[in-house]
């Protein structure tokens, strides 16, 4: 994709031009002079202006989805399976096709972003989420109910990508890590309120419910603007300029954002030739192990089984479904916050050190209360054992 390279020798005056770059080097370099005389203009446009939040917030409404996605089949699961007959394989085809559908979406998720743009992508993600909430609300037979699951999957599997590359492109360096943690956050949001929900509605008018948050972000799409550096990537400097303005405040000074803008454009334009396989050159080989086998690992400590299973394993453990899932409602939502609160303020690597000791200690108690039940040894106690190994483990 080109950029528009024109016009690069004119000063100030050719700024107002629709047919002009964002930025000139001349005014670039103009800036420098007064820098000092313009604090005011430059708080402004680090701080969060109304825009950025509302824009956010119909931003992680996609977020919400994906929690709303990965907590339904748990409330869901007695009723489903005792009014359309499942049997136990069928009904793990149901809650499992969901991550099959959020690969798919993932691996396409960049691809889209780039064509699309974020909002179109969100847009996109959101039709498939509705088609699929729909389907499940709606299904007589347990094949649609499946075909809505991975429809919903496709739908996060895009929004997981998107939502939080979307706000990091809108907001400001100094407030940009609290603001994406807000994705983090409403998706822990979405799945503690179905377990909360679900335990006390029937299981088509909780598919239902699903529908909203993605009607709203649907509804709200219009009104936000395009991610400025979209915008740029595709050479719409205009588009650019003026999405800026909207995000920072019509008095803000954009002109050292949009200089940043305009070198990284031209510096991923350089390397727009490297390959997928230039990842796995030994200078990166550190960083690609610690960062997907964060991933990787996260998985195989079980997060999603207990997500989508929380109310069975409960009943299995000897205790109340609908106790349990509220117990984690009460407990996963305040350790998010906190974990977002403490995210810039004490670092990644203790919050991630935590979570991991919070993992293999709730395995190990899991684990150990099943394997107590088998031997009938501490009846009582089990129970509450399960209860606990699920309640430690870090949220989402």
């Amino acid at each position: 994709m080109e950029t528009d390279g024109g016009g690069g020798g004119g000063g100030g005056a050719q700024r107002s031009s629709a047919s002009t770059p964002l930025l000139s080097k001349n005014e670039t370099a103009a800036y420098g002079g007064r820098q000092d005389g313009d604090s005011n203009s430059c708080a402004a446009s680090s701080s969060a202006s109304l825009t950025v939040v509302l824009s956010t917030l119909v931003a992680v409404c996609g977020s919400y989805v994906f929690g709303s996605a990965v907590g339904y089949s748990s409330p869901a699961e007695s009723g489903i399976i005792a009014d359309l007959g499942l049997s136990v394989a069928e009904y793990s085809l149901f809650g499992s096709i969901l991550t099959i559908g959020a690969m798919a979406g993932a691996i396409a998720s960049g691809r889209a972003a780039d064509i699309l743009g974020r909002r179109g992508t969100m847009g996109v993600a959101e039709f498939f989420s509705l088609a699929g909430w729909l389907a499940i609300a709606f299904s007589k037979v347990s094949w649609l109910l499946v075909i809505g699951r991975l429809s919903i999957g496709l739908g996060i599997g895009l929004l997981s990508y998107v939502v939080p590359v979307y706000i990091a492109e809108i907001t400001p360096k100094n407030i940009r890590g609290g603001f994406t943690a807000v994705h983090q956050l409403m998706i822990c949001c979405g799945l503690s309120v179905m377990y909360l929900i679900g335990a006390f509605v029937f299981w088509r008018i909780l598919a239902l419910i699903g529908v909203i948050p993605s009607l709203i972000q649907l509804l709200g799409l219009p009104f936000i603007p395009e991610s400025p550096r979209w915008l740029a990537k595709n050479g719409r400097w205009q588009d650019c300029e003026n999405a800026l303005k909207r995000l920072r405040g019509r008095n803000a000074d954009i002109l050292v954002e949009a200089t940043e803008l305009r070198d990284y454009t031209e510096i991923t334009q350089c390397h727009s030739k490297e390959r997928f396989l230039d990842l796995f050159q030994g200078r990166y080989t550190l960083s690609l192990i610690v960062g997907v086998g964060l991933m990787v690992l996260q998985q195989f400590g079980g997060v999603n089984g207990i997500a989508f299973y929380a109310s069975s394993i409960f009943e299995s453990a000897g205790f109340s479904g609908r106790v349990g899932t509220v117990a984690m409602v009460v407990v996963q939502v305040p350790m998010t916050v906190l974990g977002t609160i403490l995210m810039d303020k004490s670092g990644r690597r203790p919050l991630l050190l935590v979570s991991a000791a919070g993992t293999c200690l709730g395995c190990f108690l899991e684990a150990l209360s099943f394997f107590m039940q088998e031997f009938d040894a501490w009846d009582k106690g089990t129970p509450f054992m399960a209860l606990t190994g699920v309640l430690v483990r870090p949220p989402c």
